[in-house]
């Protein structure tokens, strides 16, 4: 658990810990208190650091903002991934990354410079959004939903082999076995960046603390300069994926304009109810299936025919501001938030989750409902 690294004239203590081991907690408190180093990297990024300094800061979630910035579906998917942390940490009683809090008090106690040496949590979620399809990004959303239900019935074996690297890296390299993407960026390229980070930290001794599952990979990567500005930028939405934002709504008018005018009037009235039906339904079913307030449910199924031919809006964006003002969360929603999503039936009962899942839910029945309408409307032409 312990490694020791050189790098010009810094001697580096990395220490491979688990976030759900008592052990971890007291070895990391150990031996910052024998070593007094110059500096401490903890295995955190500026957010989540600030998370631990205040605990309080999810009183400042705006979901509004959130909403307009088209973040739902990276907090959901960020919430989710602490859910599984949290529950697994609990059954171990134990805090979610306690070594990380004990190791920033540590380096106070010994008045050490405290480093962060991981990527920003959002700038690696978002880079993994990006570089997965829509239909892995789908299969991605149910595998964490589920990922909540089953923590529960981890077994003894299982909770062992977790000893032995973060609980965060143990599910994701799970997850990597169907999406290698996921392995890629969330491991491999934190991997790339924790070893320069820490090779960059001030002060001549040092003691690093990072998950176990990164061990491995740093000590791959300790003799490796690397450039982070690349590992640091959110690359752009696909040209493919920007096209057919354009290109599905021309199809359809063009669907449409023939329907009109090769079949009348008549048949131009049967595919657009086909389309009204097909994208509305399923819009509201999603809403529906996020318990969503009835004016949400109404929302969405009004929208979606209209947002699905409107590439820059979405459907979910509009049922999901409508929740949010119709059921607008109060300060204790915001203070629940953590203890709700330790459970599936608490991310449906908090009111800022349950938004998330109107958004996510109602896009995806709208995006299915344009899949669906399409063939009929074809059939008609």
């Amino acid at each position: 658990m312990i490694h020791h690294l050189t790098t010009e004239d810094k001697e580096i203590t990395l220490i491979g810990t688990a976030h759900v081991s008592h052990e971890s907690v007291a070895l990391v408190e150990s031996v910052i208190d024998e070593e007094k180093p110059d500096t401490v990297c903890v295995e955190l990024c500026a957010s989540r650091y600030q998370s631990i300094r205040n605990p309080d800061q999810w009183l400042d979630t705006d979901i509004v903002k959130v909403i307009k910035e088209k973040k739902a579906f990276l907090l959901l998917s960020h919430l989710l991934l602490a859910s599984f942390q949290k529950r697994i940490a609990r059954r171990l009683d134990i805090k979610p990354g306690e070594e990380m809090i004990r190791a920033i008090e540590a380096a106070d106690r010994v008045n050490a410079h405290i480093h962060l040496a991981d990527r920003d949590i959002r700038v690696t979620l978002a880079r993994t959004w990006r570089a997965m399809g829509w239909w892995d990004k789908l299969k991605l959303l149910f595998q964490l939903i589920l990922s909540v239900g089953e923590a529960d019935e981890i077994s003894a074996e299982d909770v062992e082999k977790m000893k032995e690297q973060d609980v965060l890296t143990a599910v994701l390299a799970d997850m990597g076995k169907s999406f290698p993407v996921i392995s890629r960026i969330i491991i491999d390229e934190r991997d790339q960046y924790l070893a320069q980070r820490i090779r960059q930290a001030p002060g001549k001794k040092i003691v690093a603390v990072v998950g176990a599952g990164h061990v491995e990979g740093i000590k791959k990567y300790w003799d490796v300069d690397t450039d982070l500005a690349p590992l640091e930028v959110i690359p752009p939405a696909g040209k493919s994926i920007g096209l057919l934002k354009w290109l599905i709504p021309a199809l359809i008018i063009v669907i449409f304009g023939l329907g009109f005018f090769h079949g009348g009037l008549d048949t131009g009235k049967h595919m657009l109810a086909w389309w009204v039906l097909a994208n509305g339904t399923l819009a509201g079913l999603g809403a529906l299936l996020a318990l969503g307030h009835p004016l949400t449910i109404i929302s969405s199924v009004l929208a979606a025919p209209l947002t699905s031919l409107n590439p820059l809006i979405a459907a979910g964006w509009v049922s999901g501001l409508v929740e949010a003002i119709s059921r607008k969360p109060k300060v204790k929603d915001i203070e629940s938030l953590q203890t709700d999503i330790l459970s599936i039936k608490g991310f449906w009962r908090n009111k800022v989750t349950r938004i998330l899942l109107v958004v996510v839910f109602t896009n995806l029945g709208s995006s299915l409902g344009t899949f669906v309408a399409v063939p009929l409307m074809m059939r008609l032409v």
